[in-house]
């Protein structure tokens, strides 16, 4: 996809706050620290659309974002940080499950993955979640740059077993080498394609 442009519409907590555009949207969820900002950065082919952070645990709101004004973006935000105030994590689950449940107008969740780390309870839930309320999702394992080539099948399985997601479900991805760009774009392109009515 050619991004002619990108522009933030706000940020919300609940339903009452979401941006009524009626474009359709695709969302990006995962850990803080799997390296979400970074491959939002790379691509839609801006430095610091979304803000990347050497503190994790960030991004507590979810943030929109109009995408050549065809389609939003929604960076949901990380989880999993130990250091977020536990008041914050509290708010994380109802946050995130009432997004995914009553938004109509979600077409996919792209979902990242550290090649680094197993999946834990919290990537397992939202995993359950997808499934619960039928929201497509696109999982991307991100960082493989930090890996070497022959450890990455390994890193990879343990992933898929974790998840229970099959193997060949996930998209690698380097922000750093860019490789995996176009094939998360063709996923997300396919995602956005009107549905058969």
């Amino acid at each position: 996809m050619k991004i002619t442009s990108t522009e933030f519409i706000k940020s919300a907590t609940r339903p009452t706050n979401y941006p009524e555009t009626g474009l359709p949207e695709i969302a990006f969820a995962g850990r803080s620290n799997v390296g979400k900002s970074s491959l939002i950065n790379v691509l839609v082919n801006r430095k610091s659309l979304v803000r990347t952070s050497s503190t994790p645990g960030r991004t507590q709101l979810i943030n929109f974002f109009n995408i050549n004004a065809t389609f939003s973006l929604v960076d949901l935000p990380g989880y999993g940080f130990a250091k977020v105030p536990l008041a914050v994590k509290k708010q994380w689950g109802p946050m995130m499950r009432t997004y995914l449940e009553t938004r109509d107008n979600l077409r996919a969740v792209v979902f990242i993955f550290d090649i680094r780390r197993v999946p834990r309870e919290e990537d397992i839930q939202m995993l359950d979640w997808l499934e619960e309320f039928a929201v497509p999702t696109i999982p991307v394992v991100t960082k493989i740059d930090k890996l070497a080539r022959g450890q990455r099948d390994r890193h990879l399985k343990l992933i898929a077993e974790a998840s229970g997601l099959p193997k060949d479900a996930f998209t690698l991805f380097s922000a750093h080498s860019r490789e995996g760009t176009e094939a998360v774009w063709e996923l997300i392109e396919a995602a956005l394609e009107p549905e058969e009515g």
